[in-house]
C-alpha cells in the first residue's frame, strides 16, 4: 500500500524519470496538468495493481478525476481486502494531490472480441469489461473505507469478486 506522504512528496516532481514518463503516457482529459500530477504521484511507488489511465476534466470551477485500474496481471496476488485497500489508497491519493471534487475509479479486464472482430465504430464489440467501479466525492472522503467496502453505489462483477474471495486474483 502506498503511503500518502510519499504521494504528496512525489506530486510536484514530474520529470523525465520512469514514473514521470509513465505519468505523461497515462494522463488525459481537459485538465491534463492535474492528470499528470495525479498519475506521477500514484506511480511514484510500486502498485500491486496496474494504473492504466488517469483522466482529469475541468468544467468551469468543477474538477473530476477518473482512475482506470487493470483487474488482471496484478504484481502479486490480491484478495478482496488487499484489493479494496489498494483502491482506497488510489482514491485518497488522487484527492491528496489534486483539488478535485470527485474521483471515479473503474477496474477493467480485457475481453476477447474474437479474431477479425470489429473493435471500433458503430458495430464494435467491446474489448474490456468493468468489474469494479466506485465514485467518491471529496465530501464523502471521511467515509472512504465504508463507501469502497460497501455495496451501495459500488459495482462488483460477481465473477471478479468471487475470484478475489477465493484466494486472490492475479
Amino acid at each position: 500500500m502506498i503511503a500518502l506522504a510519499a504521494l504528496l512528496d512525489a506530486a510536484p516532481h514530474v520529470g523525465a524519470g520512469a514514473a514521470g514518463g509513465r505519468a505523461l503516457q497515462r494522463a488525459t482529459g481537459s485538465d491534463r496538468p492535474t492528470a499528470v500530477a495525479v498519475a506521477a504521484a500514484l506511480l511514484a511507488q510500486p502498485l500491486p495493481a496496474q494504473l492504466l489511465k488517469v483522466r482529469c476534466d475541468r468544467a468551469g470551477e468543477h474538477r473530476v478525476c477518473g482512475l482506470v485500474v487493470s483487474g488482471v496481471k496484478f504484481h502479486h496476488p490480491l484478495d478482496r481486502a488487499a484489493f479494496l485497500a489498494e483502491m482506497r489508497t488510489l482514491i485518497a491519493g488522487a484527492f491528496a494531490v489534486a483539488p478535485v471534487e470527485e474521483v471515479d475509479l473503474w477496474t477493467t479486464v480485457p475481453l476477447d472480441a474474437g479474431r477479425g472482430a470489429v473493435v471500433s465504430g458503430d458495430f464494435a464489440r467491446p474489448t474490456s469489461a468493468t468489474v469494479f467501479a466506485v465514485t467518491v466525492t471529496r465530501a464523502e472522503l471521511p467515509q472512504l473505507t465504508t463507501i469502497v467496502g460497501g455495496s451501495h453505489n459500488v459495482f462488483w462483477d460477481p465473477a471478479f469478486a468471487h475470484e478475489l474471495d477465493a484466494g486472490g486474483a492475479r
